[in-house]
Parts: structure tokens; sequence; C-alpha cells
């Protein structure tokens, strides 16, 4: 049986996989596409996170913190018009859309919240 810890972790290793691949172009740009679909990913997966997990049952104490990150995150960073707007007009443009990916970036780092998950990961 899984416990909440595990499962916990388990998504927040699939979060740091998406933003690895968010961070680590090699040198090739990222199409809108791969950058859509790993943003959402992102979002959702945090999303079920603060649905599904409860907080009492995680034993660490910084679980509480990274919540709260989370739900700021998703408060406030929604990159979904952004890319919708770009996908119509400059679909084409790969500075636009490593822009774009840079801001989402920026977003993720906000007050360190991909810092605090791998931490939670090394944690569980």
């Amino acid at each position: 049986m899984v416990t909440y810890a595990e499962h916990l972790r388990r998504i927040l290793i699939q979060v740091l996989e998406s933003f690895a691949m968010l961070s680590d172009v090699n040198g090739n740009p990222m199409n809108l596409d791969d950058l859509r679909k790993e943003t959402l990913k992102i979002r959702g997966l945090l999303q079920a996170i603060l649905s599904n997990i409860d907080e009492s049952a995680i034993p660490s104490s910084d679980f509480g913190s990274l919540r709260s990150k989370f739900k700021r995150y998703l408060d406030d960073y929604d990159f979904e018009g952004e890319m919708f707007v770009i996908a119509q007009i400059y679909s084409e443009d790969v500075l636009r859309i490593n822009n774009m990916r840079i801001k989402i970036l920026e977003a993720l780092c906000d007050r360190k919240m991909m810092e605090s998950v791998k931490y939670m990961v090394d944690e569980l």
C-alpha cells in the first residue's frame, strides 16, 4: 500500500522532471506545444497535491510551507492566455517562445519553490 508520503514524493518527482525539461533545452529552442504541455503538467500536478494530499499525513513539517508556495504559484501565475496569444500570432518566433520559457522558469523558482520541492523529495 502506498502511503501519502510516497504518493507525494512520486508527484514531486514528476514536477522536477517537467521542470528539468523546461530548464534543459541543450541549445535547442523548445517549441510552443512542448512548453505548453510541460507547463500545464506542472500546474495539474500542483493542483493534485493541493486537492488530494492531506497535510497531516505528511511527516515533514516543511510540507505546509511548500503547500503555500504551490497555492501562491497557482493563484499568481497562469501562462495559458499568453501562450494562446503567442500561438496565434508568433508561433514561429523562437525568441518569444524562449522568453516565455524563461518567464515560466522564473515563476517556478519564485520564493525558491523548486528548491523546496527538491528538498521535500530528499526528505521523503
